[in-house]
């Protein structure tokens, strides 16, 4: 049986799909194709439900879950960090409101962080990967970013305004849910299930053979060395990448729950996971 797998050319979902995209588990029946496309591409997509299995976005999902049901394995969460906003210029984040902020796609998890703590920004969309160049080119005021530039923001003489992981956690004393694994619910329960355990198979090799896993990742990294790399790996895979825990699905409901009170989102979600 083929199965699409869609997730981001980044070090973190490189690191989590290694085991799968190299042999390094059998797989059975199952013969898994990787796409990759950056992430606002793949929430786009995943409101047609293009992919079985697709990376997607947490604000995505509340658009799609007619089509997905969330994969209780392979999530992005920011714990006390996450999706940041940077200048040129030291400002405070009390003066977001009227700013022109570029911003990695509209139903990307750290659009919808941003709106959540300042609804009157004024969001320039563009690809995630040009946001850092139109901060320091001063065509916008600042930038929302995402993936490395949480990393490498400094050495382009850019300063931190707002860190969307800390103001959340500081609010709920949850970690910030970014992304997900989200499958097909038409594929049925048994596809679902072991498609499923798979994935987190493919999670726990990496964990459990990380050097291997890591260097598969480097060629992924867009500039950070060995150790960034590591580290930013280490910030979105991890042991709630395995699973979310009681907590972390308490983080996704409580975001969408906050998305649909501020009208960010059409209607109320009720988290489905494919457990």
């Amino acid at each position: 049986m083929d199965i699409r797998v869609a997730h981001s050319p980044d070090s973190d979902d490189a690191f989590m799909f290694f085991a799968l995209a190299t042999g390094r588990i059998p797989t059975g029946e199952y013969r898994f194709t990787h796409r990759l496309e950056d992430i606002e591409t793949l929430n786009r997509k995943a409101l047609a439900g293009e992919y079985e299995v697709t990376a997607l976005s947490i604000h995505a999902y509340a658009h799609v879950t007619r089509l997905y049901a969330l994969l209780p394995s392979g999530a992005s969460m920011g714990d006390r960090y996450g999706p940041m906003v940077v200048a040129r210029e030291a400002w405070s984040a009390e003066s977001l409101a009227g700013r022109r902020i570029a911003v990695p796609g509209s139903l990307t998890t750290a659009y919808l962080a941003l709106k959540l703590y300042q609804p009157d920004f004024v969001p320039v969309i563009m690809q995630f990967d040009q946001i850092m160049g139109a901060v320091e080119r001063g065509e916008v005021a600042g930038g929302l970013l995402i993936h490395e530039g949480q990393l490498t923001y400094a050495q382009s003489g850019l300063h931190k305004v707002l860190d969307l992981g800390e103001w959340w956690h500081s609010r709920t004393g949850l970690p910030l849910p970014l992304g997900g694994n989200g499958i097909r619910k038409d594929l049925g329960l048994l596809h679902i299930r072991e498609i499923s355990r798979l994935l987190k198979e493919s999670i726990r090799y990496a964990l459990d053979h990380r050097r291997e896993a890591l260097d598969h990742a480097l060629q992924y990294a867009r500039g950070l060395d060995a150790a960034e790399a590591d580290r930013f790996v280490s910030m979105y895979v991890n042991e709630r990448t395995l699973d979310y825990g009681e907590e972390g699905r308490r983080a996704v409901q409580l975001l969408l729950q906050e998305a649909y009170s501020h009208g960010l989102i059409p209607s109320p979600v009720q988290v489905e996971f494919a457990d």
